[in-house]
């Protein structure tokens, strides 16, 4: 099939979305606020806390997957700004979605058990929730919300310099 054989509405969005994700053509571009770009920890943690901030909109709403899927990406965020801060990484360095577990494991943030059944709750449900047939439910989301909170908290206070979390402030 060739791409002229694609409905106009699609390939015109396509295009509007790559000049977007390029920043060509339209000036200066408006970024989200509260996302801190000094060094990529703080980017990292300061997405996690827009992402929980996103949870606690949609909350009572219905919307478990929007929720689960928001919640795994805050909890990942979260450990991923622990192991860049503390352990000297590399934003390049997390190469897949359950890197960020190993690495806070062995700068200690969490035992190995966690690590594992995180990892394991990861593999195993947000796979199952996002590319199978399961339906989520509200006690799933309800769960990954308090997770991906406490998560984000625990981070936040094994951060040595602190203070960067803007969870409170939005």
């Amino acid at each position: 099939m060739s791409n002229a054989s694609d409905p106009r509405a699609i390939t015109d969005a396509l295009a509007a979305a790559i000049d977007a994700f390029n920043e060509e053509g339209y000036g200066v571009p408006t970024r989200e606020a509260t996302i801190d770009p000094d060094v990529d920890w703080k980017t990292q943690l300061t997405k996690a806390c827009r992402l929980l901030a996103a949870v606690e909109h949609i909350e009572g709403q219905g919307f478990y997957t929007a929720t689960i899927e928001l919640c795994f990406g805050a909890t990942e965020r979260s450990v991923e700004a622990y192991a860049l801060a503390e352990g000297g990484d590399d934003l390049n360095d997390f190469h897949d979605h359950t890197y960020c577990y190993d690495r806070a494991t062995a700068l200690g943030l969490f035992s190995s058990t966690t690590t594992d059944e995180l990892r394991q709750l990861y593999d195993t449900n947000r796979t199952d929730s996002y590319y199978g047939g399961r339906r989520p439910t509200e006690r799933q989301a309800d769960a990954m919300r308090q997770l991906s909170r406490v998560i984000h908290e625990h981070v936040t206070t094994h951060i040595r310099e602190g203070g960067v979390c803007v969870c409170d402030a939005v």
